[in-house]
């Protein structure tokens, strides 16, 4: 379904297959968005250097070969980038898209955030076991009354919040509602901003720093300390800080609330190719276009993390899904060694990272679930592409 067919989505259906082959290009029709503005400087370049990526094959989940291109074409896929050395070996666009093309990036979303937290700490903006209450006084006697900066960081903080996206009145959907996704879930008595969505969580599920379990609604918050300890609004210091530095091709664009706060847990739209250059930055230890954007101390800190992160993932329903691997600054990774980071969002949006290989590739995708075998049948062809690049 692409853009020529004429608009086949609503404020209703717009997150349900099929209408969302259509939506996740055009969520700035539907939703109120704030601009990152890309700035007045040249664009960071890529060399080129393509190959043929396509016809390589892996071994897929059910021990079968198959090959890049039926993983594109089962996977629902919009954009597909693969970079190695700074230079873009291939580059595929499909189901409307182009390289100017705006796609929701969902929880991709939040590593932007969780690098911004760590240009923070190395300013003294903030300190990681700051409690979530020095900075927003508003959500004092809520379950985040104990939680520190560092437990919203990792997905360890204590409130009680689902995010099983097979509900449709999950705690993730109620949050959406407030920036308009689920507008059948608003009442009188709904929050009117994330902010006061955040307020009504009172109740607890386990104690700070007990177990990594994923939470939007910590990254929104985490958002809103950001805020309060910057000078300009979060959107500006995203823009400032991260988006321009990367030297993007275009603007990006983000969800906002009815008070103008981002949804930073999930509303970021951009190209693919703006999030290869943040790819890029990632495997070179912070670096890129010419200025160290987030702190290497940072980057390391996000590829290593500790032990008790470490425990804290595999303790975790996800453990069994990345083994060996850690959540830590709102980002995965899925091998410290190799320095394997992966940023992930529902419905098939991934910024897969190699540092040891120097290989980024980014995907950007309408799957019709928002969680399902697609995302591991993506991975594989990742895993593959990651490790011929290095041999070849």
């Amino acid at each position: 379904m692409t853009e020529h067919m004429g608009r086949q989505f609503t404020v209703d259906n717009w997150g349900y297959p099929p209408q969302n082959r259509q939506s996740f290009q055009h969520v700035q029709s539907l939703f109120a968005t704030a601009r990152l503005r890309r700035g007045p400087g040249p664009s960071a370049t890529f060399e080129a250097n393509k190959k043929d990526i396509f016809g390589l094959t892996y071994e897929g989940a059910g021990g079968s070969p198959r090959a890049v291109n039926q993983m594109l074409e089962d996977g629902y896929t919009d954009a597909f980038i693969v970079v190695k050395d700074n230079a873009i070996l291939c580059e595929h666009y499909a189901n409307g898209m182009a390289a100017d093309s705006f796609h929701l990036l969902n929880s991709v979303t939040k590593s932007f955030v969780g690098m911004l937290a760590g240009i923070h700490i190395a300013k003294g903006l903030i300190r990681e076991t700051d409690l979530v209450t020095k900075h927003i006084a508003e959500l004092v006697g809520t379950a985040f009354s104990e939680s520190t900066i560092r437990h919203l960081l990792d997905m360890t903080a204590a409130p009680k919040y689902g995010e099983d996206y097979a509900d449709p009145s999950a705690d993730f959907w109620v949050e959406a509602a407030v920036v308009g996704w689920r507008p059948a879930l608003r009442t009188k008595e709904s929050a009117t901003n994330l902010l006061a969505y955040a307020a009504t969580l009172t109740e607890t599920e386990q104690s700070n720093g007990e177990k990594y379990h994923y939470r939007t609604v910590l990254t929104n918050v985490l958002g809103m300390i950001l805020e309060r300890a910057g000078t300009v609004n979060l959107q500006e210091q995203l823009q400032r800080d991260i988006w321009q530095k990367l030297g993007p091709q275009q603007d990006a664009a983000i969800v906002v609330d009815p008070t103008g706060f981002p949804y930073v847990g999930a509303g970021m739209n951009a190209c693919a190719r703006d999030l290869a250059r943040f790819g890029q930055m990632m495997i070179q230890q912070g670096e890129y276009n010419g200025e160290q954007i987030v702190p290497r101390q940072w980057i390391n800190d996000t590829r290593y993390a500790d032990d008790h992160a470490r425990i804290n993932f595999a303790a975790s329903d996800y453990g069994a899904m990345m083994p060996g691997g850690h959540y830590r600054n709102q980002v995965w990774v899925e091998d410290a060694e190799k320095g394997v980071l992966v940023a992930i969002g529902i419905h098939g949006q991934v910024i897969y990272m190699n540092m040891q290989n120097q290989v980024v590739i980014v995907k950007l995708s309408t799957h019709p679930e928002s969680v399902s075998p697609l995302f591991q049948d993506g991975f594989m062809a990742m895993r593959a592409i990651s490790e011929h690049l290095a041999r070849d």
